[in-house]
Formats: C-alpha cells, structure tokens, sequence
C-alpha cells in the first residue's frame, strides 16, 4: 500500500474502521503531512495539533461520532479531528475568510459536538451531555478530550469534582505532553495498566467489592479499607492517578499516545466501562516535525508565507510592554509580572529573563492571577497582569470584587484588544471597553503607538487605582527603546490635528485611521476636522467634549470594540446628561460576532479605516447641508 492514497479513502470516521493497522499508520503519516503544509502556508497552530494525530486516530477508531460525543478542549487540537470528519478538501481554507475556522464550531460539523477557542470547557459540558444522555435514555458514550494545560484552569477541577459526585458514565482524556511522567512510563507500568483495563479483572474487582458488602459491618468495612488502600497506595506510587481516584474517577495509564494499537486496545475497553474513568496519554509536541518536537514552544503556531514584516516595522505592542516593564523595573523594586500561560504571547520574556524572581506564570488559571496580583497589592507590590483581552472576560468577577471594589492598584495589560483576524470571534478583544466602563475606580487606557503605552505605564506606576491599558495584536508603530517616560494627567485627551466642523475622537490606533483620512477629507468636502486620541477611556476628558461642542456642529467616534456600551456609548451618555445638543456618529463593531478573515479586510468591512471615517465624515457634511 503506497502512502498516497489513504487520507483520499476517508470521507468520514466511519471509513478509519475498514483499515487496519499499517493503514492506520500510513494515514497518521498522511495527516501530519497535510497539517505542517498547510500551517507553513497559511499560518495555524503547529506543535499541538501534531501531537494528537495517533490519539485522534484511535479515538475516531473505537468511538461513533457524532453519535458519540468527542468533546475537544481548546480547538487547536482538532485539526486532525477536521480532516478525518469530511473537511480534508477545506482544510487548505484554515483560518481563511469563509474557509474553516483554526477551533471548533457547532455551525462548521455535525461531529463539533461544541464550540471551543477557550481551555477548560471541555469536561463541563461533557458531563452537561453525559447527564442529558442520562435522563432522556439514550446510549451514546460521551468523552472530553483536554490538554495538561487545560487541567490548570480551575473549571476542569468544578468539572471533576462534580463528575466524581455524580458518577455518571463518560471518560476524560488527558493529552499530557509534558515529560513529567516519563519515569512511570516503563513494563511494570504498561503491565499494571493493562491489568486495569482487562475485562475479568474489571469483573472479579467488582464482584469481590460486592461479596464483601454482604458479610457481617465489622469485617466488610475492614476488607474493603484493605483492598482500597491496596489499590490506591501501588497507583500512587506508580502512576500519577491517586488524586483522580480520590476525587471519584477511574485512572487507567499512562499509555503512550503515539502507539496506536495499545491506545486502541484502552479505548476499547473503556468504551465499556459503566464508571467515570480518566485515561491518561502521555504525546509528543510537534509529532513528526523535527523543529516543532526541539522546540514545540517556539512553533507553537506559524504565520504562514503571506505573513511579511517590514524591517523598520515598530516591534508590536506586546514586545514593548515586555521591554518598557523591564525598563522600569530597575528601578522601582515593586514591579511585579503575572501571567496566564501566555508569556511568551504577552511579551513577557525579556522580564523573565532579568527578573525571574518578580515573575510567575499561573497556567490558564485567569481568574486565580487577577485575585493573586490583589494580594500582592495589598502587600504594597505593583503588580502587572499581562493577558489577553478575550482572556480576562473569564476573570471579570475577580477583577470587579478583589481588584477594584477593594481600590487596588493592579496594572492590567489588554493584549489583542480589537479584532484579530484568522483566530476569530472567540479571540476577538472587542468586549473590555464596554465590560469594563461599568466598573468603579477603574482607569482604562488605549495608547496610539509604542511610546505612549510607555507614558501609561509608567503613570500608572503612581496611581493608587486599578488601571487599565488596552492595545492590539500588531505594530506599535512608534517606539523609542531608550527614552524617558512621561508622566500623563489622567483623562486627558491630547490634539492630535486642529480642524473644523467634525471633530474625531479616536481611540488608540484608530487615531492613526482618522490621521490618514484627513486628504481625503479635505479633498472631498472641503474642510480638515480635528483629530483626537481618546486615550482616556475612563474617565472621559469632559473639559476637551466641551471645548469641542463650542467650536464644531458633529462628533465621531472610533473605536476598535463593541458599539454596544463602548465608548461611543459614554460620550453619548454624557452628552445626554448634560443635555448636550451636538450631532454624535460612533463607528465599532455592531451587535454580531465577528467571523474570521484577515484583520485588515475585517477593519475595512467594519469602517474602521481611513476609508470608512472619511465615508462617514462625508456622509456627515451632505446631510448638514
């Protein structure tokens, strides 16, 4: 059998289950194949999909999806899981403007049982469908499949422990591709494992638990403690298992997540099994790729080939948080970094590299970072939680009761505000602003480029409040490695061009937007309006909007967030407080989740361009006359 016409015969799962073995093999070679080509063009995540071709193999090869439910946690995942339920021809669309999306989307496939961008969901809603299973009467099995990263978010712990209460029948697989393990992974662990999955002992092990409740209360509860503790203290000591088994979960490994036939083997046992059970697989980051297997961090995902950086592109704005932190840590000792398993994406790494010991990393454990930085602000540190703005909707409670109820001044850096392009609407940072304006004691902050992020947090640095900078993935377009920072007047809005007639308040690099529609502005209707950066979200520059409402006859805002409550809807709110009557126009995102597609061809269909303020402005001027 030749290794090119394998993948071909797969239209759907069912198909993986006419093969045997050595086509199995071939197929998980062929898939690998198409994944790293694919990637390398069109940019994805790399190393962790490639690790789960061989479990995804096995999984879709003993398990009937979609009628059994295999529920992904985190999409990147699922990229082998794509191909083999009839979407290999649309693969190449990955992450493209109409073509599938790079996570998981009930509106995609029948076999995308549930949606998943974000980690930890996983064993939640398997549990949700294991239960509804159970009351309708149905027989389908149910399996949550989540990364050792994921097991960090303290949902997949809620999730556990109410699995362990309520021992309904499902499995949760956990991909470790850590190392951590490797000590057990050895012929007394695989004998040990395969004893634990083996259908007599499974029977014998039950029917020897049932005799001994019949005998007299002393002796059987005596018996029973024995063969408990038996049990636990060998899987403790030799496998990792013995706080899944204490918390009500049947632990069977580790097996190896890249030999196909013993996974198959497990699975097909535990298919059968009536008890919640937890199968540990033990994979290998970036399988089959040389570069990704050394270093699975650094290709964690790629741009693809149409991706071009300019070599005096300004570093992103991510880079410039990490260096102006470092910056400012040498001399101010309570400067303090936090993330969320997301150092190296928040730039983190140059902080870590001079200040290891004022760093940590909490895992995906949002909501645990923000309550922690509190307690190191009530100790007098000043703490920086560096996360993505999509991430910190999961800590919003945490945020509002230990952060700012409580008047703390936790530093809190919004990565990817805004849109961001090929990973789509459940990364989208578009929801803080109007999440956020609620809160009390809150400042909030968009810089237009580089140099200002450095002013913000270096002013924040002598703030006694909570305070927010939010800025996109991308090009801080200006930055100055070596200057000193200024310190800004909270709720100023500086002048960015003086005109006429319109005045645009821009947010952070929409200022830039509203900069380059000005010649066309002024070619098309005749006049410059004036140009604001909005920098301050919160609290608003009210001085500036009056000073305006005296000298123009329109106001537009521009923001890269939710028209719904954003900003625009604070400068509405106020204009109507104080009765106000100018003409205001707000341009964002409307009322709909945004689909990926390049950032740039979402900011143009949104108007969030030059093109669209000048549209907007024109339309602005025709209507007064």
């Amino acid at each position: 059998m030749s290794d090119s016409n394998i993948l071909h015969r797969i239209d759907g799962p069912e198909d993986l289950k006419q093969l045997d073995l050595a086509e199995l093999h071939i197929l998980s070679r062929e898939i690998s194949t198409m994944i790293r080509e694919t990637v390398e063009e069109v940019g994805g995540h790399y190393s962790s999909p490639l690790g789960v071709v061989d479990l995804t193999l096995a999984l879709h090869y003993i398990y009937h999806s979609p009628h059994d439910k295999l529920v992904w946690d985190v999409g990147h995942q699922a990229y082998a899981h794509k191909i083999v339920t009839g979407r290999q021809d649309q693969f190449y669309t990955l992450r493209q403007q109409d073509g599938i999306s790079g996570f998981l989307r009930r509106e995609e496939s029948d076999h995308d049982i549930m949606g998943a961008g974000h980690a930890s969901t996983a064993i939640s809603a398997a549990i949700g469908l294991a239960h509804a299973r159970d009351r309708q009467g149905g027989d389908e099995k149910v399996v949550a499949i989540v990364g050792d990263g994921a097991m960090t978010g303290g949902l997949s712990y809620e999730g556990i422990n109410n699995l362990g209460y309520q021992k309904t029948q499902m499995s949760i697989v956990l991909n470790d591709n850590h190392m951590s393990i490797s000590a057990s992974v050895g012929a007394l662990s695989r004998y040990l494992m395969k004893v634990a999955t083996n259908p007599m002992y499974n029977k014998f092990r039950d029917d020897l638990w049932l005799a001994t409740g019949k005998m007299p209360t002393f002796p059987s509860k005596v018996i029973r403690r024995i063969l408990k503790k038996t049990q636990e203290g060998i899987k403790g000591f030799l496998t990792p298992g013995a706080l899944f088994e204490e918390l009500g979960l049947r632990y069977i490994g580790p097996v190896d997540g890249h030999d196909l036939e013993e996974m198959i083997r497990v699975f097909r046992s535990v298919r059968e099994m009536p008890s919640p059970t937890l199968v540990h697989i033990y994979t290998t980051k970036g399988r089959g790729s040389e570069l990704a297997e050394n270093d699975s961090v650094k290709y964690y995902s790629m741009s693809g080939k149409n991706k071009t950086v300019s070599p005096d592109e300004a570093p992103s704005f991510s880079r410039v948080v990490g260096e102006v932190a470092t910056q400012l840590a040498h001399t101010d000792e309570r400067i303090f970094c936090v993330t969320a398993a997301m150092g190296i994406g928040t730039g983190m790494s140059s902080f870590e590299k001079q200040f290891s010991e004022r760093y940590v990393d909490v895992g995906i454990a949002e909501g645990h970072a923000v309550t922690y930085a509190a307690g190191m602000a009530i100790q007098g540190e000043r703490p920086i939680v560096a996360i993505y703005s999509t991430f910190l909707q999961r800590a919003w409670d945490n945020l509002f009761h230990d952060v700012a109820l409580q008047d703390l001044p936790v530093i809190f850096c919004l990565d990817r505000s805004g849109l961001v392009g090929p990973d789509g609407p459940t990364h989208h940072g578009v929801f803080d602003i109007a999440l956020l304006r609620t809160v009390p004691n809150l400042i909030m902050s968009a810089p237009v480029d580089g140099n200002e992020l450095r002013n913000l947090l270096a002013t924040a640095l002598t703030l006694d409040h909570p305070f927010v900078i939010r800025y996109p993935k991308g090009s801080s377009g200006v930055f100055t490695p070596d200057a000193e920072p200024e310190l800004l007047p909270v709720g100023s809005w500086p002048v960015i061009q003086k005109g006429e007639r319109v005045a645009i308040l821009a947010v952070g690099p929409m200022v830039e937007e509203a900069r380059k529609a000005l010649p066309g502005i002024q070619k098309e209707c005749g006049f410059t309006p004036t140009v604001i950066n909005a920098r301050f979200l919160k609290p608003l520059d009210t001085d500036r909007i009056q000073k305006l409402i005296g000298s123009h006859t329109a106001l537009v805002s521009v923001e890269e967030g939710v028209l719904a409550g954003g900003f625009g809807s604070t400068v509405a709110e106020y204009l109507n407080k104080q009765q106000l009557g100018i003409s205001l126009r707000c341009l964002g995102i409307p009322d709909r989740y945004i689909p990926h597609a390049p950032r740039l061809r979402q900011l143009e269909e949104l108007e969030l361009t030059a093109g669209g303020i000048q549209s907007t402005v024109a339309k602005i001027f025709k209507d007064k006359r």
